[in-house]
């Protein structure tokens, strides 16, 4: 049955849809539209709204807090305010100016959890730990002033970036979360440069998704099976997708 998912009233054909999903959860760094509509034999419009609706069946929508100990950090993504058009400069100095924040987190040797988010102020951050973190366990992150007073809640460990320092005592680091958005811009320069802000929850769903199953070393038909259970009620119109 198709309805209700991300297949329902789709014209193209369900081996089609399948090849695509295969494709994407066995993609290191991700396919563009244009490759997956010459593999599949599409339409480029046709294999963005797809990538589109599997990446939202990627979104990660359970309860499941992150355990142990869990690695906090944050990245900006956006054009530099140089190579831009004057009409399209965000005119707000320089640095993160006019960039997207994405906040990540991650379990040594667990789960990856991200997404964007409006601003990295104390409210936000730790809003956004506190329903993705298990209370008491243990956080590490950068100097970031807003993930101050958070010893309350949690074991929290520092390391200073801005003094030289990756690994600090006690193996203090955010090196796992930092590999994500490695592995993240990777495919949004190389792979996805057209990418919006508009879209970027769904690239990040998309990266994540390839991580917690690879993290987990399912094989790929266990892969496509956790992505196609997670299509149903995750239906989206191409008005949807466009607005």
């Amino acid at each position: 049955m198709r309805t209700g998912t991300i297949f329902e009233r789709s014209h193209v054909p369900l081996h089609k849809w399948l090849y695509a999903i295969y494709l994407t959860v066995t993609s290191r760094k991700g396919i563009s539209s244009l490759q997956l509509s010459k593999q599949i034999g599409v339409t480029q419009k046709t294999a963005w709204f797809m990538q589109a609706r599997i990446r939202e069946s990627c979104n990660d929508n359970t309860d499941n807090l992150l355990s142990g100990i869990v690695e906090i950090d944050e990245t900006y993504i956006g054009g530099k305010e140089h190579n831009k058009h004057k009409h399209k400069k965000a005119r707000a100095g320089r640095g993160v100016a006019g960039k997207q924040v994405v906040v990540g987190m991650r379990e040594r040797g667990g789960r990856t959890r991200a997404k964007p988010i409006p601003s990295t102020d104390i409210p936000t951050l730790h809003k956004e730990i506190g329903c993705s973190v298990e209370y008491g366990a243990t956080i590490y992150t950068d100097e970031h002033r807003s993930y101050q007073h958070l010893q309350s809640a949690y074991q929290h460990g520092t390391v200073t970036h801005s003094a030289g320092e990756y690994v600090g005592s006690n193996n203090i680091h955010t090196n796992s979360i930092e590999s994500v958005w490695a592995l993240l811009k990777r495919g949004l320069y190389g792979v996805w440069p057209h990418a919006s802000t508009k879209h970027l929850h769904r690239y990040v769903n998309e990266v994540t998704f390839r991580l917690n199953n690879g993290q987990c070393k399912l094989p790929t038909n266990q892969r496509i099976e956790s992505l196609i259970s997670n299509a149903i009620g995750k239906r989206i119109t191409y008005r949807e997708v466009l607005a």
